[in-house]
This record gives C-alpha cells, structure tokens and sequence, in this order.
C-alpha cells in the first residue's frame, strides 16, 4: 500500500533520526517520514523507511527495501546515520487504511527508542501519545526488533565492512598504514 504523496514540510539530511522524530513531534505532524538510511544513500543499499505520525506521535511503520513492518522495519532503520529525511504532511483520513494494517502498527515510543536511543524523546512521545496508546511502550517490540537485526547477517557484514573501511582510512590519515600491512 502507498502512502498519498502529501505536502512536503521538510527535506533534508540529518546525523540522527531522532531530529526529524522531534521536529515531527514539535510540529504535530499528522503525515509521514521517509527515512533514507546512509547505506541506501552512499553503497547503493535499496529502500527506505516510511513512519506515519498523527498529531506528532508515531503510528506504524514499513520498509520498502525488505517489505518488513512495523518493530521489523524499525529494525531495518537502525542504522548509522546520515540519513535522508523527508517529512509530508497529510490529511488523518489519508493514513486510515495504512494504520489499520495491524503488521504496520508500532508503539508510540518506539522509533525514539529504537532509532534514536533517546529516553527524553521516547517519555514525550508517550506523553503527546493519545491516552489509549500510553501503555503501548518500545520495550514490547523492542527484543523482537533487536533479534530481527541480528538475524539480518548480511546487515551485520555491512556494518562490520564499513567499520573497516573507516579504520583503513583513520589509519592512513594517522599514518599508521604501514602497520596494517
């Protein structure tokens, strides 16, 4: 299912997902995020991520790459950054059919837990949260999340690579190359 196209409210790269959370919050956002991760943008990685809001605070989330939903595609976000962020702004009716896929759902305080790491974020999430998702918290999704990432061995190769890469380089700007070989 596709999300409508909406009004774009912000377009820009940020170090940390929990910006564009924030500024979603902030702003009472009832719309979505589209969450590029640096791997789709600099090593030709596929897919992004697609978190709907309502009045600020998250509803449900896909992944286009994999297909997963939900804490599962959350899983497939966390990622270092940067990422490309764009935030659209749409009518609640718009998001309707999208919320109602149970798969999608994901708790209020998740993508501040699970993408940001950020225990402020995620309290006032849960806060602006309407009081019947209140109870609903990170934790619930979150080992199903965490063990998802950690079954993704391709992911896990990915990340231990780019390590490397960067160690390689911060070698050679420091001149330790020598010792590498």
């Amino acid at each position: 299912m596709s999300l409508p196209s909406g009004t774009l409210v912000l377009s820009r790269v940020v170090g940390d997902p929990g910006d564009a959370l924030a500024t979603a919050l902030d702003r009472g956002l009832t719309g979505y995020a589209v969450l590029e991760p640096q791997d789709a943008l600099l090593l030709d990685g596929t897919g992004e991520g697609r978190l709907t809001f309502e009045d600020g605070v998250p509803v449900a989330a896909g992944h286009t790459g994999t297909g997963r939903r939900g804490a599962d595609a959350l899983a497939d976000l966390a990622v270092p950054g940067p990422y490309r962020v764009e935030l659209r702004s749409v009518s609640a009716g718009a998001l309707e059919a999208y919320h109602r896929e149970a798969d999608r759902r994901v708790a209020a305080d998740a993508p501040a837990d699970l993408l940001a790491g950020d225990a402020a974020l995620a309290d006032r999430t849960r806060a602006a949260a309407p009081t019947s998702r209140r109870d609903e918290t990170a934790d619930a999704g979150s080992m199903d999340a965490v063990e998802a990432f950690l079954d993704d061995e391709e992911k896990i190769d990915a990340i231990r690579e780019r390590a490397r890469e960067e160690a390689r380089e911060r070698a050679e700007q420091w001149g330790f190359d020598e010792t590498l070989e």
